[in-house]
């Protein structure tokens, strides 16, 4: 057996391979297209299950250093943090908060869910939460940050049910939101009027609302940058104070900084955090972390597991159905915008906000537009649940780790 060793370089390498491999099948496979996988999971799953017949067959060995991996997972969650603007959340008015506490509420659920189901089926808690929020709302790239810390914890086979899960929940959320806004349309038998955005609130938020293009530059690049890492120097001693009390991930601090530093700028005009660069590094990060996560699945640790883990991802599906349908709706106003958001909801309760803006687009494309189910979604998913998430299943880690 040939055994193939990668230093840290070689590693984010061959990553960026895949993720160029990944954008290339993406184009040419509809079915990747329709249902949102990203570039880095399609690349990272052929290599994978190549990967898996080279170990049975005895031909080769792949080992890795992941010291990067560990570096790009924090700047993406650094990055995240950047995006819990208060602000925003108030200039988004009354129905964002209401959609982020029906977001908020589906997450502990799913949580609650994946280790009962886990307890019922004999999954240990921690295996099952990964297939909870963490893979669910969370998608693969909370999934990928979490599952080593269940590795740690002497828990093989982690990170590939983690990533399993959340591209099954990437596949159920764009398959089941445009069947279930349906559903409610005509079940209920709404009338299609869809409400107004008061654009007037909104228009002068230029990071999120303002739709001109802004040059990007070198200097401003380097100071989003430096500010990112700044924030992840500073957020280290804040998760080292943390961990004190409770059993938290290493990305927290810094997420907690960040978050800090943005309400900070969003009500001084002494500097600037340059969002759109902050937003450019984050997608960057994104795509090597998980790049390079996927390279390092190992699916031969998934076989003990695939009967449960089937179990976990149904019940997963059932419970953002009903949830959604029976809560989020109502909760929402019981009409129109509340079915089309309902139909997000599913997309990025399951998935990933790309998910739910499709199956939102799909339902206004057979009905009518939502103007406020687009305004709201995006602002919920893109920008505030990924930190509410992580606050969440960090809890849950943490107590189930003691």
């Amino acid at each position: 057996m040939f055994n193939i060793k990668m230093d840290m370089i070689q590693t984010v390498g061959l990553a960026v391979i895949i993720l160029i491999l990944g954008r290339f099948l993406r184009k040419k496979v509809k079915f990747f297209e329709t249902y949102c996988i990203p570039s880095p999971v399609v690349g990272g799953f052929l290599f994978a299950i190549i990967n898996l017949i080279l170990r049975k067959t005895n031909l080769v060995i792949f080992e890795f250093d992941n010291t990067l991996q560990s570096f790009f997972m924090t700047l993406f969650f650094t990055s995240i943090g950047f995006n819990a603007s208060w602000r925003l959340l108030k200039v988004g008015g009354k129905k964002v908060v209401m959609f982020l506490i029906m977001a908020v509420v589906l997450v502990i659920l799913q949580n609650i869910v994946a280790v009962g189901v886990g307890y019922l089926t004999g999954v240990d808690p921690l295996i099952a939460l990964l297939t909870g929020s963490t893979a669910m709302t969370g998608g693969h790239g909370t999934a990928a940050a979490m599952a080593p810390i269940v590795e740690e914890l002497g828990h093989t086979g982690a990170k590939s049910v983690a990533i399993a899960a959340a591209t099954f929940g990437l596949i159920a959320g764009s398959s089941l939101g445009g069947p279930l806004a349906n559903r409610l349309i005509k079940g209920k038998k709404l009338e299609v009027v869809a409400e107004k955005v008061d654009n007037e609130k909104v228009r002068n938020d230029e990071f999120l609302f303002n739709n001109d293009v802004k040059k990007l530059d070198g200097e401003n690049f380097a100071k989003a940058f430096f500010l990112i890492l700044l924030s992840m120097f500073i957020g280290s001693y804040v998760s080292t104070f943390l961990n004190q009390f409770l059993n938290f991930p290493n990305y927290i601090g810094p997420m907690i900084v960040a978050a800090i530093l943005r309400n900070i700028s969003d009500n001084t005009t002494k500097f600037d955090l340059h969002y759109e660069e902050v937003h450019i590094l984050e997608d960057v990060s994104l795509n090597l972390f998980l790049g390079m996560a996927m390279i390092s699945l190992r699916l031969w640790e998934l076989s003990s597991v695939a009967g449960q883990l089937a179990v976990l991802l149904l019940a997963q599906a059932l419970l953002a159905w009903v949830f959604i349908y029976f809560v989020t709706f109502r909760f929402m106003g019981r009409n129109y915008d509340a079915a089309v958001l309902s139909a997000g909801h599913v997309g990025f309760g399951l998935g990933a906000t790309p998910n739910g803006i499709a199956n939102m687009q799909s339902v206004c494309d057979k009905y009518k537009h939502s103007h406020i189910a687009f305004f709201v979604m995006p602002i919920v998913g893109a920008l505030f649940i990924d930190f509410f998430n992580v606050a969440i299943i960090s809890g849950f880690f943490s107590f189930l780790s003691r």
